[in-house]
């Protein structure tokens, strides 16, 4: 079969949208994902992720299904074959013509939206592992710019008008612990990242803690060092919080500092009061997509569009002294 042309949204009853992971790159995709949802209501909208991410989207009123993509039992040399076959038992769809939009642009994604029987299967310029001779058609990015403006290249191929200033980050509405604490002027800090020299010292983040004092803070996230800042007003929630409780939490901050993490863009699709923290990756490309949302790097807090290369080209630990100064900030914005 062959699509010359970029196919008519209108002429579809479904979309499967192929987005597994990571959490980052799902909240990323969500202001693409809901465009093409505004612009056609009609449109029954089916999202596969991995199931570990399914609650960033369940429980939206504006996705029709999402379909929960068991990873994690994919492994091995056959990971691809009992991925292909999962696929084909899973996907199809009794729904009328469908079109697949494969955002994750690898070979299991490209393989997942072709086992679907979806056609046609549209994919984007910077895709990977072979992924592209799996699409019929390929959507120009640009590999430099932003996630969230990358994706968005999609609707507007599409003939979407995206309206850059009020992009929509439509996350699950998530809940708040039943333990948490129940007041208005609360710091959530999410200090720790897998990512190699991303996460807060010990040191830096008890200073960032003292800094703060006496205002409420909660930590969040997860870490195996169990070292933890100390003083009467932080309460420990790490290892505490399930993903759509985090979204609760991050939600309700009166701000929130994090370092660059999945949770980071979290916090900025649902709290202008972000703080994000960079040491060696570049905010302009990965920081928190947010206008109003504030970033340190290179020693200078400011607004991610308005570092400078020099600036995003410096790598730089958060010191303690640094740690303060974040702190005065988030205390004297």
């Amino acid at each position: 079969m062959s699509f010359p042309a970029l196919p008519d949204l209108a002429e579809f009853r479904s979309a499967l949208i192929v987005k597994p992971s990571s959490l980052g790159d799902i909240v990323h995709t969500l202001p693409a994902v809901h465009a093409i949802k505004q612009a056609h209501p009609h449109l029954r909208l089916r999202w596969v992720a991995n199931t570990e991410w399914t609650p960033l989207l369940q429980g939206t009123p504006w996705l029709d299904e999402v379909i929960p993509f068991p990873r994690k039992s994919f492994r091995g040399l056959t990971a691809i074959f009992k991925a292909t076959r999962w696929a084909r038992q899973t996907l199809p769809t009794q729904l009328g013509p469908e079109i697949a939009l494969d955002f994750q642009g690898l070979l299991r994604s490209a393989v997942l939206a072709r086992a679907s029987g979806s056609r046609p299967i549209l994919g984007l310029s910077d895709s990977r592992e072979g992924a592209r001779l799996l699409h019929d058609h390929i959507i120009a990015v640009d590999p430099a710019a932003h996630a969230v403006d990358r994706y968005l290249a999609m609707p507007r191929a599409l003939g979407i008008e995206i309206d850059a200033e009020n992009l929509n980050f439509p996350l699950a509405p998530g809940a708040l612990p039943k333990d948490w604490p129940q007041r208005d002027d609360l710091i959530v800090i999410h200090p720790w990242s897998r990512g190699v020299g991303k996460s807060l010292s010990h040191e830096a983040l008890q200073a960032l803690c003292d800094s703060l004092s006496p205002c409420p803070i909660v930590l969040v996230g997860m870490s195996e060092d169990k070292a933890r800042p100390s003083g009467g007003h932080i309460t420990d929630f790490s290892h505490r919080t399930s993903l759509s409780e985090l979204i609760a939490c991050l939600r309700h901050a009166r701000w929130v500092i994090s370092v660059d993490s999945g949770p980071m863009h979290i916090a900025a699709a649902v709290n202008d009061r972000t703080l994000g923290l960079h040491t060696w990756s570049d905010p302009r490309k990965v920081g928190p997509y947010n206008p109003l949302a504030w970033v340190w790097k290179a020693g200078r807090i400011a607004h991610r569009q308005d570092f400078t290369s020099q600036e995003v080209r410096t790598e730089a630990m958060i010191t303690t002294e640094a740690a303060r100064r974040i702190g005065e900030f988030v205390r004297n914005p």
